[in-house]
């Protein structure tokens, strides 16, 4: 891996790093969650951007595809944290997206629903959720700069760090 890259993860996409000098980056999180896990001590970081709550629902898709649902996204990223060299009672996790932002009556409450999943997987693991940015109506931008472990949140309403 480069020092000093920006890295790009995609819809259904991780990266982990080491690289202190790395940023990592997601656009986007609608609907969509994003989540960051940081071990400072480790010097290892993640970042994921999931579509989909439960890989139940679409087995032969979660299959070929684990990384577009929150349960078996999660599951894969903290088994890369911990190759990695990470702990869980060290990780901290933050977490942005689960927007509603097309009026479907809430029928399907897709954002929601990856919240809530994401946050028990989380809670399962004995990971610390640290910070969030989700819901509303709003699109966010994700960065985890690797170098302190910092996330911040780009919306149309400027930057915060969580």
């Amino acid at each position: 891996m480069d020092v000093g890259s920006r890295y790009t993860i995609g819809i259904s996409d991780m990266r982990i790093s080491t690289a202190p000098d790395d940023v990592l980056v997601t656009y986007s999180l609608g609907s969509c969650v994003g989540v960051t896990l940081y071990d400072a001590e480790a010097c290892v970081g993640a970042m994921i951007h999931c579509m989909l709550p439960l890989s139940k629902n679409a087995p032969e898709r979660a299959r070929d595809e684990p990384l577009m649902f929150v349960d078996t996204g999660l599951a894969e990223m903290l088994r890369s944290m911990y190759e990695a060299g990470a702990q869980s009672h060290r990780i901290i996790a933050k977490i942005a997206g689960g927007a509603q932002l097309m009026n479907d009556n809430n029928t399907f409450r897709i954002g929601e629903r990856n919240l809530v999943v994401a946050r028990k997987v989380l809670w399962r693991n004995n990971i610390v959720l640290k910070g969030e940015d989700v819901g509303e109506a709003i699109a966010r931008t994700m960065y985890l700069h690797m170098r302190n472990g910092t996330t911040v949140i780009k919306t149309i309403q400027g930057n915060k760090t969580i």
